[in-house]
Order: structure tokens, then sequence, then C-alpha cells
């Protein structure tokens, strides 16, 4: 049995207990976990306090973007051990794992380390009125010991997203992976072993929210700043928690995203956009589409055609390329979709495709399967509209004028992101300024330059992520002012 152990203070250590790491494909455990204790996070707190105090803070730009590239380089060698390791912990198809998660968590230290060796810093001169003048410029400095807490759906993603710039930024880190999704985490931690990262820097500790190590982090006044990607009640829950001692927060929270298709778009291209908004990842990406508003004239094409894509998906071993859906992320979760599954039934949804549990054969019958799911019918007022399901599903609607689609897309107390599907240019950019979110993309989803500013508004989060945004979340900046005496005035 695979052991995934605490990384502090550059060694592997045991926890308090263990717990089991199931595979969601197969409902069967791949590895033993090992809990961190209070006093383990407080033992990797300080670590990363020693780091920060230590050569590491006061370490150049060219010291540590080099260090991000050999990071990179050692996941890209890695490769295989990465994909077979998220597929466990996931359930999510080679075809997705390998084109995805593990590039892009070699890509995050690759593009921070381009960034932060080019990021500009404010400086101005003032002329005074004795003839003096004043200099100021903005000097970039380590927060500290950064906590980071990462989610399930893309684990090696997000954590990776995060850790990349705060170390680019020379802080130290505690991070503590989704308990559902310890893997990748621990081989990252291998990963910082083998390029020599100083001993403090990264540390890693696996747990739980309350009573554990994710509470243990976000409580801790040794921690000077926390970023999350998770639910926007958790979140919440963190906001008070980091309020107590006053330590800037990150938050990329949940979503109940929009799609917004029109009469004019390129209809093959929207259907296919809308099925991989809502259905990538098994619907496990707060970015996904759940709400669909489609202009009446193709509303019921594009139901039938959505429907027809949908039956296409095919769910079965990960590890097979011609696997197109993966499983939930637990038997917890898959309880909590096929519950909204029934209440929709009772808010009067009709299911045009999904809606139940698929029948998988040999090692795959017992795991966490949920079918991709198409409803209609419902009213906006419908707790199904309101609130984040998180998995296969998206409910289509329809509408007939762009002020109504407008209304539908925001009615709502997330803000993260929408999609607009249509040919005409002006109908683009009207529609798109019109959402109120983090990011609305215009006949594209998904579809990330990783120097943009990433994030949401309302119940989806606080703060962006990206390019230099990232790296002012994870700086001190200390302004200096020099006064500059007039010509033979000293």
């Amino acid at each position: 049995m695979k052991q995934y152990r605490n990384f502090i203070d550059g060694r592997f250590v045991d926890g308090i207990r263990r717990f089991a790491d199931i595979d969601p494909a197969t409902g069967r455990q791949v590895a033993e976990v090992h809990e961190a204790g209070a006093a383990q996070v407080q033992a990797a707190i300080a670590a990363g306090r020693r780091a920060v105090q230590g050569p590491w803070g006061r370490s150049t730009v060219t010291e540590r973007a080099a260090m991000l590239y050999r990071i990179a380089d050692e996941i890209e060698r890695r490769f295989d051990d990465f994909l077979q390791a998220e597929i466990e912990d996931t359930g999510k198809p080679v075809s997705l794992a390998s084109a995805l998660d593990i590039p892009r968590g070699a890509a995050n230290f690759r593009v921070f380390a381009d960034i932060l060796k080019t990021a500009p810093l404010e400086s101005f001169r003032t002329d005074l009125p004795d003839g003096a003048q004043a200099l100021n410029y903005a000097v970039r400095k380590p927060l500290g010991v950064v906590g980071v807490i990462s989610p399930w759906n893309l684990p090696l993603l997000l954590l990776t997203w995060k850790v990349a710039p705060a170390l680019a930024c020379g802080n130290a880190v505690v991070a503590k992976p989704s308990e559902e999704t310890p893997g990748t985490a621990t081989l990252l931690a291998e990963v910082m072993q083998a390029v020599g990262l100083p001993e403090g820097v990264f540390n890693l500790v696996h747990g739980f929210g309350p009573g554990s190590a994710g509470e243990f982090i976000t409580t801790d006044p040794g921690i000077d700043a926390i970023t999350f990607t998770g639910e926007s009640r958790t979140g919440s829950a963190i906001m008070r928690a980091a309020a107590e001692h006053v330590r800037p927060v990150s938050f990329e929270l949940g979503g109940k995203n929009a799609a917004v298709v029109f009469a004019d778009c390129d209809f093959k291209a929207a259907v296919d956009g809308v099925m991989r908004a809502s259905f990538l990842n098994t619907g496990q990406v707060c970015m996904c589409s759940e709400r669909v508003y489609v202009q009446r004239p193709v509303y019921d094409a594009f139901v039938k055609a959505l429907a027809g894509r949908v039956g296409s998906l095919r769910m079965g071993d990960p590890r097979d390329a011609a696997t197109t859906h993966g499983p939930l992320s637990s038997a917890e979760h898959r309880r909590k979709v096929l519950d909204y599954f029934d209440l929709a039934r009772e808010e009067g949804a009709t299911f045009v495709a999904g809606g139940g549990v698929p029948a998988l054969s040999g090692p795959f019958s017992d795991g966490h399967w949920v079918e991709p799911t198409i409803i209609t019918g419902l009213p906006e007022t419908a707790r199904c509209q309101r609130e984040e399901v998180f998995g296969p599903v998206c409910h289509v609607a329809p509408f007939d004028t762009e002020q109504e689609a407008i209304a539908l897309a925001n009615d709502t107390s997330y803000g993260l992101a929408a999609t607009v599907w249509t040919r005409d240019l002006d109908t683009a950019h009207r529609v798109a300024q019109s959402m109120r979110v983090g990011q609305a993309w215009v006949n594209s989803w998904f579809l990330r330059d990783l120097r943009t500013p990433f994030g949401g508004s309302g119940l989806s989060g606080v703060g962006r992520e990206g390019g230099l945004h990232s790296l002012n979340f994870y700086s001190d900046i200390t302004n200096v002012c020099i006064r500059i005496p007039a010509a033979g005035k000293r």
C-alpha cells in the first residue's frame, strides 16, 4: 500500500493517524494518507519562517526563477508518475489528465518564472516647490509564510497555480491538498526535494478541514496570508479565521455560470462548446456552465443536438484513451449530485438526457459514476437553478431578447464566469462586458492566458489570480521615498 506522508522542513514524516485514499473510478483504496496533527502544522509553519528569514527570503529574482524552471523540468521528467497519481485520485480520463492537468502543473512554474523576471513596479519622480525632487519607487518583498489550501477537482493544476507565484516572490508555503486527492501533492514534495529547494520553503500537510490541518493552518497567527480554492461556505469560514489576525486572503470559490447562445451563432461550435463547458471533468470545474440560455428560434434544435452529443460520452476505464467521461470525486459527492437530481424532479424538471447512475461492469461497478444530464423546464427560482451542483448537469432555457439574456445570466449570487456564443461582434462586446463575472468568454470556454486576471465576485471569491495579480498578492510592497536636493543646496 502506498504511503502519502507529510513533508516538513525538507523531510517526509508520518502523521498522527492514517486515512484511506480512494480511487473514485473503482471505489477501492489505493494509498494510506498520513494526517498531520496541530504540532506538525506548527512545525511546518516554523520551518517556513526560518526559510524566509534565511537565504531563500533574500534570494534574487534570477535565483528564484531558475529554481522554478528546475521544478517544471522535474515535473515533466516524472510525467508518468504524476499522471498515474492524478488518475488514481480523481478518476479522470487519461486523455484529459495528460493534456491538461500535468502539463499545466509544469507550465505554472515556467510562466511565473517568466513573469517574475519582467514584472514592473511603480516609480515616480516629483518636482518640489523648493527646487528639490522626490523619487518614489516600490520594492517587492516576500509576505512570509503562505497557507495554501487547494481542492480536489484539478488537484495538481490548482495547487501549482498558487505555489508557483508564492515561491516566485520568495515566500515559504504550507500547503494542504484536499484529503481526497493527496497523490500529486506528495509527488510535488518529492520534486521539491529532488531539485534542491531549501528546507522549509515548501511544506505539505495532509488532513481535513475543521479540527484538522485545514483549521490549524487558517487559525495559526504564524501564517501571513491564506489562499484557497473551493466551495463558498468554506471560503466564508476561512475569511472569519483570517480576520482574527487581519491577514490577506485570495479566494476562488464556486460558480453557477451561464452560457448565452444567440440564434446567429455558429451552431455546431456552440453545441460543442456548451457540451465541453458543461461536462468537462464530469462537470467538476468551477467555471462549468450549469445554466444555458438559448435564443428561442434555435432552442429546440439546440436541446436536441446537445442531447445527441451527450449520448456519445463514454464511461469506463480512465486509462483507456477512448474513455471521455469519468466518475465523481467521492461517494459523498455523488450522493449530493443525485440529491439535486431528485430535487430537480420535485421542482418540475424534464430530464432530456441522463439523470441516473450508469451500470458499469467489472472493477468499475463500485465507482462513483453519474450519467451526464440535461434538464429543462425549471423556473429561475428553483433551487437547482440557484445553487451550484458541481456535477455533470446543465439546465437549458429559452430567451427572446439580448436584454433578457443579460438579466437571466446575471440573476445569481455567484459571479465567476460566463460564455457568449454569437457571430455578431457588437453583440459579443456588449453582452460579455455586461456579465457580472470575473471571466467572460466569447465563442470559447476555458481558454486561458496565464498572464490575465482570473477570479470572481459575490459568492465566487475575493481578489484576482494570474500574472501580476498573483505576484502582487504574494508580495509585501514597500514604497521608498528619497528627497533629492536641488543642485547646490545640499
